[in-house]
């Protein structure tokens, strides 16, 4: 059973960003194959639910990470080989009695470019065959890969291919052969490459992610069992920010409901954002950006951090937000181990629904102690109330720290509720007021 999680929470997150370089899958996508990038692409939107397939990719991760194992094939081999089994036309069959002097000739002058094609996608597979034996000595240490690697010598020991082996460094591979090599290999044994290069592409995804790991200095999460609802984050930071704050947050049944408040840049969303994609990533098997990692496996995660009105269907902001609490409240009532992220509840409608609306939902959500919520808001008279009527509520904040008017910020996440309240003295900051009443002579 794969991760629960929707295309709202992968935007929040920036999984995905087709119009810039800094998405999460960028940072990772340092495959060497094409068919590496689509299995990649297919870990990011299907993050794991289950403890033990988290536990064992992980591992294999950290081994080649530790080994500092590196992509054993030519690149340009893997175009070579698809083109060949993706010809699939029995009229292009290699034929022994077609060995011609004619075609010969062809074959002579070069235009005989079919043949050259398949002849390339053979010696191809034959040196892709090889390579795999040749590297399986390298990983046979790896535990966690066994299955794999069990599966991958089924492969390279069939005995319908023994011969790739002997033909290993052949410099050139008669006509006769060829067409009794292409028969077999794209036709007879095509499944077994297909298999084959399956393998291949997940490894690529493995080593290169290891790659990424050990150069941003990333660290392996510990999955946990879902019982206790645990979750410990020593150090966590936003993989693509430059110079970030790190910081520890900590989670179980008792503390379930974060209620985060700050003041409007003190790093409330960014946290939130930095979170999402800690818990997301961990959930894959990834390493993640922390000092040090403890995670109770959860059933999905939904986020709405940047959440548009729907202008074609006539929705406001507000009743967006309400369409999609609906939404979340569905899942939550079907479902347990699910984390929910929501920034600034609410903030399409007046102060007092605000204020009560979040009060009531929050509360609602305390009483699922097998989930995890992480609210955050500018309504701080609401944590007041929450505080005296849940005791499963940990209350943070952001502090802003004044130096004369002009507010600066730490981005520590710290105990308790803000009772920060500057928005009026950034306005007079910027002399807003000033601007508009001024008539002729602009403010500067």
């Amino acid at each position: 059973m794969s991760f629960a999680i929707d295309k709202q929470t992968l935007d929040d997150l920036n999984i995905f960003n087709k119009y810039s370089g800094n998405a999460i899958y960028n940072l990772f996508n340092k495959t060497q194959t094409r068919g590496g990038a689509e299995v990649l692409e297919n870990m990011f939107l299907y993050p794991l639910s289950d403890r033990d397939k988290i536990t064992r990719r992980s591992e294999v991760i950290k081994y080649f990470q530790e080994k500092d194992v590196s992509f054993p094939f030519r690149t340009d081999a893997f175009d070579a080989i698809e083109y060949y089994l993706n010809n699939k036309d029995d009229r292009t069959k290699i034929a022994a009695e077609e060995d011609t002097l004619q075609r010969k000739f062809r074959n002579y002058i070069g235009t005989d470019t079919q043949y050259e094609l398949l002849y390339k996608g053979i010696v191809a597979v034959i040196g892709l065959f090889n390579g795999m034996y040749t590297f399986l000595q390298e990983i046979d240490a790896c535990t966690a890969y066994r299955e794999e690697i069990k599966d991958i010598r089924s492969v390279l020991e069939n005995e319908q291919l023994s011969w790739i082996y002997k033909e290993n460094g052949t410099r050139k591979i008669a006509y006769a052969k060829t067409a009794e090599y292409d028969q077999i290999l794209r036709f007879t044994s095509r499944d077994l490459i297909t298999k084959l290069l399956y393998h291949i592409y997940n490894l690529d995804v493995y080593i290169a992610v290891a790659k990424v790991g050990r150069s941003k200095g990333f660290t392996f999460a510990q999955a946990l069992e879902v019982a206790d609802n645990t979750l410990y984050i020593e150090g966590m930071y936003h993989a693509q920010l430059t110079n970030p704050v790190a910081n520890t947050f900590e989670v179980n049944r008792n503390s379930n409901v974060i209620f985060l408040t700050g003041a409007n840049m003190a790093g409330k969303s960014t946290f939130m954002k930095t979170l999402g994609v800690t818990l997301f990533l961990a959930h894959m098997g990834f390493p993640v950006p922390a000092k040090s990692m403890k995670f109770s496996v959860q059933k999905g995660m939904f986020t709405t951090i940047n959440l548009a009105d729907n202008l074609s269907m006539g929705y406001s902001h507000f009743y967006a937000e309400v369409l999609r609490l609906k939404k979340v409240a569905e899942y939550v009532s079907r479902n347990e181990q699910v984390i929910i992220i929501f920034d600034e509840l609410f903030r399409g409608t007046n102060v007092k629904d605000a204020y009560d609306a979040t009060i009531a939902v929050t509360e609602a959500f305390a009483t699922k102690r097998n989930c995890t919520f992480i609210i955050s808001t500018h309504i701080i008279e609401a944590g007041e109330v929450l505080k005296k009527d849940c005791d499963n509520i940990n209350f943070v904040y952001f502090p802003t720290v004044m130096n004369g008017n002009v507010p600066s910020y730490t981005y520590k996440l710290t105990p308790g509720i803000t009772n920060d309240r500057h928005g009026m003295m950034i306005i007079n900051n910027e002399r807003i007021i000033e601007r508009i009443r001024s008539r002729k002579n602009p403010v500067k």
